[in-house]
């Protein structure tokens, strides 16, 4: 697989973790390991990036700006592990 397949892969693996935990929300235990899931697939993302600047496929500029995008992502997906009262629970 090319690495934008993995990154394009990872990135939607975040959003369909994060649907499928919400789905069966009722069950806390299996929202967060979905969640956990979507965090793990944003980190690897997040390493993706490196590796398309280490390969000068993206700029810096344009590696910053994604990987500050996956960070607030990452602050969102544990603000729910922490808080799964706030979403249904």
């Amino acid at each position: 697989m090319g690495l934008s397949s993995q990154m394009i892969r990872t990135s939607r693996l975040v959003c369909s973790n994060i649907a499928e935990g919400y789905r069966k929300r009722q069950y806390e235990k299996h929202f967060k390991s979905k969640l956990s899931d979507a965090d793990s697939e944003n980190s690897e993302t997040q390493l993706w990036l490196d590796f398309a600047l280490a390969c000068d496929y993206i700029s810096e500029e344009k590696k910053n700006e994604l990987q500050y995008k996956s960070e607030e992502i990452g602050k969102l997906i544990n603000y729910m592990m922490k808080h799964p009262d706030k979403f249904g629970l």
